[in-house]
């Protein structure tokens, strides 16, 4: 198995207060990984610690092949100033930020790109809208073009079917399923078990430190579960540490 990420004793917190304990594993090369866990269990706090908005208490993240430049991440939308003035083609082309840098313009081709990325989430038409009209469904979409023009080999999805209807969550679900057709290494943090049993072959799952690794069938047990909540439920540490914040 070739490694993209590799967590090695990797110990993530804030103001030196751990979120995630000692965590060791490896996210192979090509994966779809859920990383599943209850309300305090590290686990937004893990994909910070990859994208390196988090720098590690003790250990480390290991890249393999991969360098950090390589990660698309899509933040709960929570954390996103929808006020901000933008457009939809604004935020989308945001994506090709890395050609174009913060002040470039797009050429035809890239305008192009833009439009095709908008038209295979489904929201050709909407170019113009400002962000803050959007639905947290259509928000999504207008996320997920901007992914994909950012062509990333590792994807990071920080509860991407949070407040979205069906078919938008239908629409995603195939889009990040050709992500893994394509051989990109895709982590996604969800809540929902039915979700991840249906849709993604492997579960990390995380009460702060690890419970279990592998195929999802062998990882979301009964019993793997009850640990997990136990395990967050012993935590007697600050809300931030162990409530909804560290999630």
């Amino acid at each position: 198995m070739t490694s993209a990420l590799a967590f090695r004793d990797l110990t993530l917190g804030y103001d030196r207060l751990p979120a995630v304990q000692q965590l060791h594993a490896d996210i192979a090369e090509g994966s779809l990984t859920a990383i599943f866990g209850p309300n305090g269990a590290g686990k937004s706090t893990l994909l910070k610690g990859v994208t390196g908005a988090l720098a590690p208490l003790q250990g480390n993240v290991e890249f393999g092949a991969l360098e950090r430049g390589d990660i698309a991440y899509l933040p709960q939308q929570s954390d996103i100033d929808r006020t901000f003035p933008l457009s939809v083609v604004d935020l989308v082309a945001m994506g090709l930020w890395h050609e174009i840098g913060p002040f470039g313009w797009l050429g035809k081709k890239q305008r192009a790109r833009v439009d095709a990325a908008l038209a295979s989430v489904g929201l050709t038409g909407l170019e113009s809208r400002p962000i803050g009209s959007l639905s947290g469904g259509q928000m999504q979409r207008a996320l997920f073009a901007r992914l994909l023009l950012q062509d990333a080999r590792l994807v990071l999805l920080d509860e991407p079917f949070t407040a979205i209807d069906a078919r938008t969550m239908a629409d995603l679900l195939d889009v990040i399923r050709s992500w893994h057709t394509e051989g990109r290494t895709v982590l996604a943090v969800l809540h929902d078990a039915e979700t991840v049993r249906a849709h993604f072959p492997e579960t990390l799952l995380l009460a702060r430190e690890l419970v279990a690794h592998g195929p999802t069938e062998q990882v979301l047990t009964v019993e793997n579960q009850f640990r997990a909540r136990q395990m967050c439920e012993a935590c007697a540490g600050p809300p931030h540490v162990c409530g909804r914040d560290a999630a």
